[in-house]
Formats: structure tokens, C-alpha cells, sequence
């Protein structure tokens, strides 16, 4: 029950910090304040005036006539008039997020609710957004686009093709998964038109997951999945007129299916919409402008990379969405790591491109751009690639200042006001925690206090961080947690915990670092050494050489780093009991550890590998194409990257965990790896989760039992303690 409640404290603190987690801060106009949704109604959290919040709308205030609950809203919009309110409430999960609800129209003088969408099915609405001058409101349901005048409620329903194999004004699974689009369609500035995606998924294969114990008979779960190697859905950008009530498909060059376009806004002038088209390798990079009236388009600016090129969700919090205008729209920002490191430029609508950030380091993450005071705000660690700072850099270029105090030592992040003055700002690292503060920018200076601050037990034992350097002089980054009453001069097991692959980090300064929230009880105290290590191709700033190398080569250069950095530790760490390793992961750090238990047998005796990617072939077209080229081409890469290759060489003790409702890494992929043991006699344990996704987080007692299960197999198998 103790890992339970380090478990839950640990859901919290990343539900602070990350808006893949939690919802995006919803800013008052004057960005002094911000929107919470609780029991109240929908309050007006003062940031800079702690326990002065307002009730914007009361509970009563949301409860519709002839119903007696109140609704329960998840965000909301002002209407551009300031009299009116359109509410997003009883919302459902669509893949990932809670993006299909009902929306609600609330009139301030009135204190009226109006519901949109009447005669629609409930809960079916996404996207809904008023046009600019506030008079109608467009949405999507059941994969059509509707306009719904507000003065009468009337419903104009503009696409009329919608199945779930033509999808209009939202996307795909893979899309969304892989690109991170969910809202697909965009109001013109001056209201008279709207500019949507259009997806033909016709040709997508639904992979069939099967439920076998929600009825008497087992039914089947379609997921729309185009695996490796399977031709993307179609798209298509198209424009609805509003006056003629006519629409036009826009002429974009290149094949619908072997080209992507993650990114479409309207350019300020409301003639034309600008775009980005990835290619199917996604290593080459078009912008395009479309004309809303002829449909015509033109390229204004390419970029190409030997490996592929990532779009804006990946250093956005996994969002798309915007186009970073400057110079009233003569110019945008725009990120690239053409010249070795990550770097903002500006380009004009005629292609020019100017460096702005000119310095030898990564930008890690956009954090604000003020275009009326001319800076740019981003998170960078030029000498510590497990930290991160908060700098700033003229839109003209020159030399960029870090902003973030020297005293801020670890990761920092910041949630910066639309007004660009203040910024609640959280402070992480090995040693302490502090969530909550306000400061001023660009001075930084703490106008409210932190409301959680926390350091670091100076009794226990915590993360420290090295770098080791392999035989073949990589130099890795790590992080290790030592036993408690540690003596160098005796033995203990290391337990190794992997991700490995391009989406994610796991040697990074923060309070949590070394943290096993599926160990139930206290690695420490039990006697093990707890490592992680950064290999090459994972998102760490150490320039695009470090994360592209591993480009065609996931699952055999990532992991040879990783087992290299073992043996590193071997040689220079005596106090390894190399009778004692394990290793564990999920997702990609699963697939990560049956690389290892399959290709470097005589290092690693235990692995317990959740939700793996056994065979790439098995994966969705748009991440795995994106960093292992196409198996038209290069199939051999994705056979010698795959578990599966190395399935009749494992040795040691393997426990595999997946869910078979799992509708990102199919269950599919456990399976064939389990007949490949079989058929080379290899023993192991499985645990199969019914129904239950990725995370393996549903249903009653799931999370407790898969801690318990972890725990009891590591500490039998890779036994605890000195020796």
C-alpha cells in the first residue's frame, strides 16, 4: 500500500506538470487569471492573488431546464461579443482524450442554457468553436461538419460523407496517435469560410481486438489501424464557402495516400490557408499556401533530412495546432535541426529563411513567443542535457540570456501568461520540489510563493547521475540509486529500467528520478542498485546527430549502447553482482528489454518486458516509417531491430505483461513472440490483462495487482540484498 500512495503522489506531481495529462491552462483575456472547474461552477483563479478566486458561473447556473444536475463542463469559450459562453460538458474519451461531449450555449444577460446540436446524438459533438464575429458556431458529429446559427438555432450541415471510413473535420487513430490531430477543421479570420481536413480511411484495415468478458459471446474491438508498410489514410483539404454554400477541394501536389499533413492554418488575410506536407518517410518537409478561392497551391519552402523531420506536437506538448505569425503575418517562426542543432528561424511568405537562435545547443521547447516585446522565451540546458532552463532571445537573433536563475538547479518548467509578464513556474530536481510559484518575466522575480515544497529526505537515498563511456566511446548519460548503508565492498543486483526509443527520456533531473512506482515497498532498503541510461536516439538536447543516429536502426543500435553501458558499469563499478541483472520496461522500453534478454543473453539473467513491440511490422505506419524508413525498401531493418529475431537466444527469466484491449501495441505482438519461445522450448511467465489499453490501469485491483506481480517476480528471480 506504500508503493500505492508513492504511485499516486507521482500521478499528481506529472498532472502539474504535463499537459499531455491534464488540460491546458485556460487564461482569462488579461492573463492575470485563469479558469478552474470545480463543485462551485467555473471559477476565476486569480494567480497573482492567492484565495481570491471569483465564481464565474455557479453550479445552479449550469443546470439545464428539466434536469435537475448540473452540467459538467470541461472547458469553455467567450464569445467574441463577451455575451455568451459555449460550454464543452458530459464529455466521452475518444482514443485518448475526452474530445466528444455536448455543447451548451450560455447567454450572460439571460442566465439561458441552449443545448447545440439538437436531434444529434448525445455526446457526439467535437470541436465546436464560435465564428469570429460570435453569430454561429461550427462542429463536428459523427465525422461530419455542421454550422449552427445561433440566433435560431438553424443546423447547415456542410459535409455529407461522413463514415467512419471518410472522415471530415477530425482524424484517424494512427493521426491522432502519431501527430497528435484531433481538431480538424479552422474558421476563417474574417468568418466567411472554413478550411478542413478530409481523411479517406477507406482503405485502412481494422485490426480486430476481442473482448471476451463483457457478454455472454466475445465480440470483436475495431481500432482503424494501418500497421508498417500499409498505405496512410488519404488527405485532402478542402473549403466551405458560407455564402455560396459550395465547397472546394484544394489542389495540392503529391499523392493523397503517400503524403501526410499534420499541420493546415489560415493565412491573416483570410484568402488563403498555409500548410505543412510530410512526405511517407516524413524526411521531406513542404510548406504550402492553398487559395481558398481557386483551390490553387504553391510550395514556398522545403526542407529535406537524411533521417526524418519532426513537426511541431513533438516539442508542443504533443499539439499541432497554430501557425506562429510575426511582422502582422508577413513572417513565421518556424523550428529545424538543418544545421546540427534545434534552432528557431523566421521565414516570409516568400521562402526566405533567417536563423534566430544562433547559439550551440538545443531549443528544447518553444515556451512563449511575445511578439509585441520581440522575444522568445525557451527551455534549453546547453551544458546538462538531464536539466532544463528558461531563456530568451531577441525575434531579430543575437545571443540568447538565460532567464531561470543559477539557484534553479534541475528541470524547471513554466506555464507563461498570454500576457508574457508572469509565468507560474515549477522547480524540480534530485534534491528538491517546489510547484506553484509565480514569477515575473523577464525578471523572474517570485511575486506568489511556491504552494508544495518538498525536499529531498537527507536520510534516504536518492538519484545521483555519472556519465560512462563504452567500448565503443559512446558517452552515455545515467542515473543510479544505491542501497541503503551502502558498502562498495560487497555485491549487489542491478536492476536496469530501459525506454530506449525517439519519444521519450528517462535520465532526467527531477524529484522523482529513481523512483520505481511499480516496486511495492523500498528498493533501497531492500538492497538493490536502480540505473538508468540515456542511449543515443532518445529526445535528449544533445544535438541531431545524438537523436538521428539511431535512425534505420531501433532495436540494434539503441540497444547495443545499452548493453555496452552495462558492461561499462561491470568494469568500473566492482560492487555489480553480475549474477543479479535485471531489466524492465514498457512500450518501447518492453520491446527495449527483450532486445537485451535476446541479443546480450550473458548480461542480463532477468527481464520483465509490459506491452512490447515484438515485431516493428506490427506497429502503426506513422512513427515506425518515421524512424525506420519504409519496409518496401529496407525490410531487413525492421526484422534485425524486432524481439521476435532474438526470441530462441533468451536464457534467463522473462515475465510478459500486456492487455489484450491494448489498441496502440496489439496483444497480437505478445502472442507471435510466445510462439516463437515455444517453438525453442524457452520458458517464461505471461500475465494478460483482459480489455484492458496500454496503460493497463482499468478495472478494479489492476494496479495493485501488476505491482505485486512486478515486485514478487523481481525479488524472486533477482533476489535483494548484499552478499
Amino acid at each position: 500500500m506504500k508503493n500505492i500512495k508513492k504511485l499516486t503522489a507521482i500521478a499528481l506531481y506529472f498532472l502539474c506538470l504535463s499537459p499531455w495529462a491534464a488540460q491546458k491552462t485556460q487564461w482569462t483575456p488579461d492573463g492575470n487569471a485563469y479558469y478552474s472547474f470545480t463543485k462551485k461552477g467555473v471559477e476565476i483563479v486569480d494567480i497573482l492573488h492567492p484565495g481570491k478566486d471569483q465564481l464565474l458561473l455557479s453550479s445552479n447556473e449550469l443546470i439545464p431546464a428539466g434536469s435537475s444536475e448540473a452540467l459538467q463542463v470541461q472547458s469553455f469559450q467567450v464569445s467574441p461579443d463577451d455575451k455568451s459562453l459555449l460550454l464543452f460538458a458530459n464529455t466521452k474519451k475518444v482514443w485518448r482524450d475526452n474530445t466528444r461531449g455536448d455543447y451548451w450555449i450560455f447567454d450572460k444577460n439571460t442566465k439561458k442554457l441552449t443545448q447545440l446540436g439538437k436531434g444529434l446524438p448525445a455526446s457526439s459533438l467535437m470541436f465546436a468553436k464560435y465564428s469570429p464575429d460570435g453569430k454561429k458556431v461550427a462542429y463536428v458529429s459523427k465525422h461530419n461538419l455542421y454550422i449552427e446559427d445561433l440566433a435560431g438555432n438553424q443546423q447547415t450541415k456542410i459535409t455529407t460523407d461522413g463514415t467512419d471510413g471518410m472522415i471530415n473535420g477530425t482524424f484517424d487513430w494512427v493521426y491522432e496517435e502519431e501527430f497528435g490531430t484531433q481538431d480538424g477543421f479552422r474558421w476563417s479570420p474574417d468568418g466567411s469560410k472554413i478550411a478542413y481536413w478530409k481523411l479517406d480511411a477507406r482503405g485502412t484495415k481494422n485490426f480486430l481486438m476481442i473482448n471476451n468478458t463483457d457478454s455472454l459471446y466475445s465480440f470483436t474491438v475495431p481500432v482503424e489501424y494501418p500497421k508498417v508498410g500499409e498505405n496512410p489514410s488519404g488527405c485532402s483539404i478542402w473549403f466551405y464557402d458560407l455564402a455560396s454554400k459550395s465547397s472546394k477541394k484544394a489542389d495540392i501536389a503529391g499523392d493523397e495516400m503517400q503524403n501526410y499533413i499534420p499541420r493546415m492554418e489560415w493565412v491573416l488575410d483570410s484568402k488563403s490557408v498555409i500548410l505543412q506536407q510530410l512526405n511517407r518517410k516524413q524526411n521531406q518537409s513542404k510548406i504550402m499556401v492553398a487559395d481558398a478561392s481557386s483551390g490553387s497551391s504553391k510550395t514556398i519552402h522545403t526542407e529535406t533530412d537524411a533521417a526524418w523531420i519532426d513537426i511541431k506536437s513533438r516539442w508542443n506538448d504533443n499539439d499541432p495546432k497554430g501557425w506562429d505569425w510575426i511582422d502582422n503575418g508577413k513572417e513565421f517562426l518556424w523550428l529545424s535541426e538543418k544545421d546540427g542543432w534545434r534552432h528557431i528561424y523566421k521565414i516570409d511568405m516568400s521562402g526566405k529563411e533567417t536563423l534566430i537562435t544562433k547559439d550551440a545547443y538545443d531549443v528544447i521547447k518553444p515556451e512563449f513567443f511575445d511578439v509585441k516585446n520581440n522575444q522568445i522565451y525557451f527551455l534549453a540546458s546547453p551544458n546538462n542535457a538531464t536539466q532544463k532552463y528558461l531563456y530568451k532571445v531577441s525575434m531579430k537573433g543575437g545571443k540568447a540570456q538565460k532567464v531561470t536563475p543559477e539557484s534553479y538547479t534541475g528541470s524547471n518548467t513554466y506555464t507563461i501568461s498570454p500576457n508574457g509578464k508572469i509565468a507560474m513556474f515549477t522547480n524540480t530536481s534530485v534534491n528538491s520540489l517546489s510547484v506553484g510559484s509565480v514569477v515575473s518575466l523577464p525578471e523572474h522575480k517570485e511575486l506568489v510563493a511556491a504552494s508544495r515544497s518538498e525536499k529531498a529526505d537527507p536520510a534516504k537515498s536518492k538519484a545521483e547521475f555519472f556519465q560512462i563511456t563504452t567500448q565503443d566511446g559512446i558517452t552515455l548519460d545515467g542515473w543510479v540509486v544505491k542501497p541503503k548503508n551502502f558498502d562498495p565492498n560487497k555485491k549487489y543486483p542491478i536492476v536496469f529500467t530501459v525506454y530506449g526509443e525517439p519519444a521519450m527520456q528517462t535520465v532526467t533531473d527531477d524529484f522523482y528520478t529513481g523512483w520505481n512506482w511499480l516496486y511495492a515497498g523500498d528498493m533501497v532498503e531492500d538492497g538493490y542498485l536502480y540505473v538508468s541510461l540515456e542511449n543515443r536516439g532518445t529526445p535528449s538536447p544533445r544535438g541531431r546527430e545524438w537523436r538521428k543516429s539511431v535512425y534505420r536502426k531501433i532495436g540494434q543500435m539503441n540497444i547495443r549502447d545499452q548493453a555496452m553501458g552495462a558492461k561499462a558499469l561491470f568494469a568500473e563499478w566492482p560492487y555489480i553482482d553480475t549474477s543479479r541483472v535485471a531489466v524492465w520496461g514498457w512500450s518501447g522500453g518492453g520491446s527495449s528489454t527483450l532486445n537485451l534478454l535476446g541479443q546480450y543473453p550473458d548480461i542480463y539473467q532477468t527481464g520483465i518486458a509490459i506491452a512490447p513491440v515484438a515485431n516493428q511490422l506490427f506497429y502503426d505506419n506513422i512513427y515506425q516509417e518515421r524512424y525506420m524508413g519504409l519496409p518496401q525498401e529496407n525490410r531487413e531493418d525492421f526484422v534485425k531491430g524486432s524481439p521476435l529475431a532474438y526470441a530462441k537466444n533468451l536464457k534467463g527469466n522473462l515475465l510478459l505483461v500486456h492487455g489484450t484491449g491494448d489498441d496502440n501495441v496489439h496483444y497480437q505482438n505478445t502472442e507471435v513472440y510466445i510462439n516463437e519461445l515455444v517453438k525453442y522450448n524457452k520458458q517464461f511467465q505471461l500475465m494478460s490483462y483482459p480489455n484492458r489499453t496500454h496503460a493497463i490501469n482499468e478495472g478494479e485491483g489492476t494496479s495493485l495487482h501488476l505491482i505485486t506481480m512486478f515486485t514478487r517476480y523481481l525479488r524472486e528471480h533477482c533476489p535483494p540484498g548484499a552478499r
